[in-house]
């Protein structure tokens, strides 16, 4: 048997570990499974936190070996175990660039599909979904088939309602006219092997403007979020709360301000924008009561201070301070956790943008009366989609930190959001599909599970509980 783990300390085990070289060898990998009766469970990187990789037994099929990767202009051809890095690496060399964004950039493009992906840029830009062009995908029996995007399933099937949000990935995408890239991509695994994709890639913008934008309290960051939704080609806005960044002064020494106790991420396309961008944030900092250490300058020796920060360390410079301060505090979360011996316990709620205000007073009300001191609030603000992290220092926490979790869960259907925006659902939170949807829904979705993999082989125990193994 091998061990297998993921990023959250979800642990399974698997009898063989298959590495196919291309997707003709994943094919044939599961023939040979097929001829045997055998589960296999796809592994990208390791990077999930839901226990999708983590299979109780049968095949583990490892994609790293399928590392194809051919760029052109304006898209990319890789396989399913290309890191997201590498892509991005090598569209940075032709001028390009890949949208979507998760944290972990490690994370390998065929889990990213298999979730739908998202991260930072979602704002602008949506998730993994929306620039896929086309999809290889091996199923139960090793046949494989390319879809190309808007190419519509070719079976009869109940359509499932979708919710009011920006992002979702919580069960199978089944709407009206549904297409195979839309069922495939977030299907965690469960309906196909996805060997290789076709993906769109953008050009560099000409010129960016970041910002990490400190806030004195909360009220005022929130207040900012609303006020800041418009701004043309905004395509990060992105929150940390007060416990949020005393981690990050304290696990990664970042420069956060003795007085900052919320903070907005910002990122600008400025292309074909009229007028003096920085004018433009000087304005919208003052009125927004930000903090003069904010990294950008609020007065005239600030903004002279932040053009020279821009001419001394070049924009692409400036962009990696931010991103490796945004990307340092789930990094330093996931390691204050997983050292006190638990596993990751954090929400992948969203609700329609509307409803932010609510979701995000009652994350502010509970978590203070449940577990004072032993939280963060951080993320996708933007989409109203933040995750809560509970930081447990018992059993009793850990415990009642999973049950409030579904109470947040309920909370958010409740709002019309989703239990899942960008992570899965995987065998960790499977028990939330049904507070998201109805039986029926989840008889629909369950129906395409049986079309497709009617033996129930691929990916057992992820998204539904399996009939032929006990997790």
């Amino acid at each position: 048997m091998v061990a297998v783990e993921d990023a959250s300390g979800y642990q399974g085990c698997a009898d063989c570990v298959v590495a196919p070289a291309s997707p003709e060898e994943m094919a044939a990998t599961l023939r040979r499974a097929a001829g045997l009766g055998v589960a296999v469970t796809p592994s990208g990187a390791g990077t999930g936190i839901t226990g999708g990789r983590c299979p109780q037994g049968g095949w583990l099929v490892s994609t790293e070996r399928l590392r194809r990767l051919e760029v052109t202009r304006g898209r990319a051809v890789a396989g399913a175990g290309v890191l997201l890095r590498d892509l991005q690496a090598a569209a940075a060399r032709t001028g390009q660039f890949y949208a979507p964004d998760p944290t972990e950039w490690t994370a390998s493009l065929g889990g990213s599909i298999a979730t739908n992906a998202s991260g930072s840029r979602s704002f602008l830009y949506g998730s993994t979904r929306r620039h896929l062009l086309s999809l290889t995908a091996v199923f139960a029996d090793g046949a494989v088939r390319t879809f190309r995007r808007g190419e519509p399933l070719d079976f009869p099937y109940q359509p499932v309602r979708q919710p009011a949000t920006t992002k979702n990935t919580a069960g199978y995408r089944l709407p009206e006219h549904a297409t195979w890239i839309d069922l495939l991509c977030g299907s965690e695994g469960t309906l196909a092997l996805i060997a290789e994709a076709e993906v769109s890639l953008l050009p560099q913008p000409g010129a960016l403007l970041s910002g990490a934008v400190f806030f004195p309290g909360l009220d005022p960051a929130l207040a900012a979020v609303d006020q800041w939704r418009p701004v043309p080609q905004l395509r990060m806005l992105e929150f940390m709360d007060e416990a949020s960044l005393a981690i990050l002064r304290h696990d990664a020494a970042a420069p956060v301000p003795e007085h900052a106790r919320a903070c907005l991420m910002i990122e600008q396309q400025l292309d074909g924008l009229e007028g003096d961008p920085i004018d433009a944030w000087l304005e919208r900092l003052a009125a927004a009561g930000a903090l003069e250490q904010s990294w950008f300058g609020t007065t005239a020796a600030g903004r002279e201070r932040f053009r020279a920060m821009l001419e001394r360390a070049g924009e692409a410079v400036l962009r990696e301070r931010f991103r490796a301060f945004r990307h340092s505090l789930p990094e330093a979360v996931n390691a204050r956790v997983r050292s006190r011996g638990f596993e990751k316990i954090s929400s992948d709620f969203a609700v329609p943008v509307a409803r932010n205000a609510e979701m995000m007073d009652f994350y502010r009300r509970e978590l203070e009366s449940a577990f004072p001191g032993r939280y963060t609030i951080y993320g996708h603000i933007g989409d109203a989609h933040v995750h809560v992290n509970i930081l447990p220092e018992s059993a009793g926490d850990a415990a009642r930190g999973r049950s409030w979790m579904h109470g947040a869960a309920r909370e958010a259907v409740r709002l019309g959001g989703t239990v899942s925006a960008e992570h899965g659902l995987g065998k960790r939170k499977r028990d939330l599909l049904m507070l998201m949807f109805s039986p029926e829904e989840i008889a629909s979705m369950r129906a395409v599970k049986s079309r497709l993999d009617p033996q129930w082989r691929l990916s057992p125990g992820t998204l539904f509980p399996d009939p032929n193994v006990t997790i």
